[in-house]
């Protein structure tokens, strides 16, 4: 049964990078798959940025068996290691996802593509100002740290520059 669905899902796959994308299965709207939009292996939607759970280790490794819906549910930066003054480099701004599957609840953090709708970013920064107590220490668990307002100049910068 299991070799069954790996199979299917491998199906899926080269169907999909054959069509040159994918349908959201939050928004359905159409997900295109490009090397030009600064991503390498895209799991999420650029209009509504959910995403569905296929990776289990690593990204592009599509091999979870879960394929729930993963919800944005916040922002942070990618750890970029130390300056040469040993302060903490910002690296670029990425988006969290949390596997909607009760039973699942993966966190991961995916690179923002070149085409992922800005304003909804922002509304998920906003949205994510009050987080859960149960998320909070999921996310600490994980070592993410969920920005706050005292980065939204960092943010915005990224989003639309100086």
């Amino acid at each position: 049964m299991q070799r069954g669905r790996e199979r299917e899902r491998e199906k899926q796959a080269r169907l999909e990078e054959r069509k040159g994308g994918f349908k959201c299965t939050h928004c359905r709207g159409w997900v295109p798959l490009s090397e030009f939009i600064g991503t390498k292996h895209r799991n999420h939607c650029p209009s509504c940025l959910w995403s569905k759970h296929v990776d289990l280790e690593e990204p592009g490794d599509r091999k979870s068996t879960c394929q729930a819906g993963m919800k944005p549910i916040g922002l942070t930066f990618k750890q970029e290691g130390i300056d040469r003054y040993g302060s903490q480099r910002q690296g670029e701004l990425m988006v969290i996802h949390w596997c909607t599957n009760a039973n699942c609840g993966k966190i991961s953090i995916n690179r923002i593509a070149g085409d992922d709708n800005p304003e909804t970013i922002l509304r998920v920064f906003e949205e994510s100002q009050a987080p859960d107590p149960n998320l909070k220490k999921a996310l600490n668990n994980d070592n993410i740290r969920l920005l706050t307002r005292d980065s939204e100049k960092q943010i915005r910068t990224q989003l639309f520059g100086k």
